[in-house]
């Protein structure tokens, strides 16, 4: 390679970095299309923008389309939300769309919302377009809610929330999960406040009062517009099975304590028999005694031999007695 082919060469690498430097610090075409729009930005400021990490067109463009539609932004604001970790196209949007649908929204609230992990943009949609929201979630274990009136009727609904996002509230707020919760509460305590389950059947909208009037969006990122029931049906008898489930406890109750006086009772007879057994053993241990007394009664002399045949004779004849009653009895019977 010649010395001419060299140069040349060398020029043309260096003239080409110096070229794509030159247009990387200074985008031309990015402040040519921000100074066509009216938006105020210097070719100092996009160049600062480069040594600050920040990507040009991630903030002219925002500042163009707000200019474009009629929306007053800072350049050092956006910047500020671009480094804190925002997203700047989300903002800038939402700001557009809430100043279209003549929605009070300033920037610090949208960047405030952004920041904190809320969707702007979605929130200013459903600010225009109300949301619906199904009662009980999709992720519940039930499908409907259940409730009991006072007549031990239950009663199971499908309630539909229209919603409204609330800017104001949006950052701090519940989210739809306690909207669903706080409904589902109202309307079991509705049912369960009705006398009897067929005035909750006859006027549902009684349900939609009662639980809007509770002011269950307080505190919420939410503006509860209307609670309409889609649905329902009627359940178990709950209070006729409490009622079963009563009287089988009791019943089962009223069955230990009589298996407990009757156990008391066989205890107690067998208590009796073994004293029995025990009287007779005493009786028996009594009579034995009795042939001794008689013989140290003749030993002694308290006993004579007369006194003695006398006894005999009074023992023979009580015998004899007992025999004819026992005759007489058994020709009763028969």
């Amino acid at each position: 390679m010649t010395p001419e082919v060299a140069l040349f060469f060398g020029s043309f690498v260096i003239l080409v970095f110096a070229a794509f430097v030159f247009f990387y610090f200074i985008p031309l075409k990015l402040w040519i299309a921000a100074k066509m729009t009216g938006v105020p930005i210097s070719l100092f400021s996009l160049i600062a923008m480069r040594l600050r990490r920040i990507p040009p067109s991630d903030i002219v463009n925002p500042m163009i389309a707000a200019t474009q539609a009629g929306v007053r932004v800072s350049r050092a604001a956006l910047e500020a939300h671009y480094l804190a970790g925002g997203r700047v196209h989300m903002v800038v949007n939402a700001l557009i769309s809430a100043d279209k649908a003549r929605i009070p929204l300033i920037y610090d609230r949208a960047a405030a919302i952004d920041l904190a992990g809320r969707n702007v943009l979605e929130a200013v949609s459903m600010s225009v377009q109300p949301k619906v929201i199904d009662c009980p979630g999709p992720i519940s274990p039930r499908g409907t809610i259940d409730a009991v009136a006072k007549d031990g009727i239950q009663l199971r609904a499908k309630a539909r929330v229209t919603v409204r996002a609330n800017l104001e509230r949006l950052v701090g707020g519940a989210t739809e999960e306690t909207i669903v919760a706080r409904v589902g509460e109202g309307i079991v305590t509705t049912i369960g406040s009705a006398e009897t389950h067929k005035q909750v059947l006859e006027n549902p909208d009684s349900i939609s009062r009662n639980v809007l009037a509770k002011g269950l969006d307080s505190g919420t990122a939410f503006e509860i517009l209307s609670i309409d029931i889609a649905d329902i049906d009627v359940g178990e008898n709950i209070g006729a099975k409490l009622q079963i489930d009563q009287a089988n406890a009791d019943k089962q109750i009223a069955q230990a304590k009589a298996e407990e006086r009757r156990a008391l009772a066989v205890a107690r007879e067998q208590e009796m028999k073994a004293l029995e057994q025990e009287m007779r053993a005493n009786l028996v241990k009594a009579e034995a005694d009795v042939p001794r007394a008689i013989a140290e009664a003749f030993r002694a002399g308290h006993l004579g031999v007369m006194d003695y045949y006398t006894m005999r004779n009074v023992q023979a004849d009580t015998q004899m007695r007992q025999k004819i009653g026992e005759m007489g009895e058994g020709d009763k019977k028969t």
